[in-house]
């Protein structure tokens, strides 16, 4: 069940608690929990509705701009049934909390050993090590320009960095990839001395709900952390191309949580 990020934005601030989808059958039940860039979603309702019986509260909770707004974007694929999905914000992403666990001397030799595994289990060969080497040398390249560099088809490389996400080693961004600092421990682990390398970045990431052309508008003007937005005006901001005002009130709301 896909969700735009300024409607995640919405669930995660209590405003929108309805979704709804024309679908031939439920693609979710009660109590389904999605990942997002913003935390956990959990589904709280499914019920099947009728158009007509919509009303101007269920468009409010729905975060659409009025009734009229709501039934339009519910006209295409008029044969499919309309859903009404009750979404409430479950908490954050476990996975943050494990992306920042520095692993122990056990932990490290636990995930060692994992990833022997899934080097193990892949048709394609060792894979795990280059792929999170590859990520620190370039963090935030696109997933197709890191797969073209080690000879390999997008779809599969970007299915194997998922895998490197669920252990908690990597972070997706709006553009490319990060690796977590427990993936940094991780790959310095597995160096026999300090590597040169570009120092890595400090600082709070940019939230992902702000859109890759605003991400990448914002890394091209050198602006690479949420603290260094703080040092910009709203109008310095606007007038980055590819910055827009949900941009913007997105980075707004990150600066204010942190």
């Amino acid at each position: 069940m896909m969700i735009r990020p300024a409607e995640l934005a919405s669930i995660k601030a209590g405003t929108i608690d309805l979704a709804f989808r024309r679908w031939a059958r439920p693609r979710v039940v009660v109590g389904t929990r999605m990942r997002t860039s913003v935390g956990v979603i959990e589904v709280t309702s499914v019920e099947q509705v009728s158009v007509s019986s919509l009303r101007a509260d269920d468009a409010r909770r729905a975060g659409a701009a009025s009734l009229a707004a709501l039934k339009q974007g519910l006209a295409a694929r008029p044969e499919d049934p309309a859903w009404r999905i009750g979404v409430a914000y479950a908490g954050p992403d476990p996975r943050e909390a494990l992306r920042s666990a520095v692993p122990t001397a056990d932990e490290l030799a636990t995930i060692l050993a994992r990833l022997d595994r899934l080097d193990a289990s892949s048709a394609s060969g060792a894979w795990t090590r280059e792929t999170l080497d590859l990520i620190d040398l370039n963090p935030t390249v696109r997933a197709p320009d890191l797969a073209a560099q080690v000879g390999r088809e997008t779809p599969d490389f970007k299915k194997d960095v998922r895998k490197l996400k669920e252990l908690g080693l990597t972070e997706s961004l709006a553009i490319g990839y990060l690796l977590s600092p427990r993936g940094e421990a991780v790959v310095d682990a597995g160096l026999p001395e300090p590597r040169l390398r570009t120092p890595r970045e400090q600082g709070t990431q940019l939230p992902r709900s702000i859109g890759a052309p605003a991400t990448r508008a914002l890394r091209e003007a050198g602006v690479t952390t949420l603290e260094q937005v703080a040092a910009y005006s709203t109008e310095e901001l606007a007038a980055m191309h590819g910055v827009g005002p949900i941009a913007i009130a997105r980075l707004r709301e990150a600066l204010a949580e942190l």
